[in-house]
């Protein structure tokens, strides 16, 4: 499985590049903020809605520290899809949140 440092992801946030990403959180998580452009899924949630995501396409996984969006990549991983686990998490995120 492929990692990337949170301080990459703010770089292709902040130069606009394509860029897709996963924030396994929970609801209340995500309410203290989330990275521009993230999709929430809840990991409880993801096996029920990988339907709307595309394997053509490469996924960053978020989670608060990192152990989350770890399980999930491993999960998508084993289904066919494309994914890199943020390192650290939201815990380790120093770039804007909406």
């Amino acid at each position: 499985m492929k990692n990337i440092q949170p301080t990459a992801v703010w770089g292709q946030v902040q130069a606009n590049e394509p860029i897709n990403i996963i924030d396994v959180r929970q609801p209340e998580e995500v309410a203290t903020g989330i990275i521009p452009g993230a999709i929430n899924i809840p990991l409880g949630l993801l096996e029920f809605r990988m339907h709307e995501l595309d394997k053509a396409k490469e996924y960053v996984i978020v989670c608060q520290a990192g152990g989350r969006s770890m399980r999930a990549a491993q999960f998508l991983e084993s289904q066919g899809f494309q994914v890199i686990n943020m390192d650290g998490g939201m815990n380790e995120w120093t770039g804007d949140v909406e």
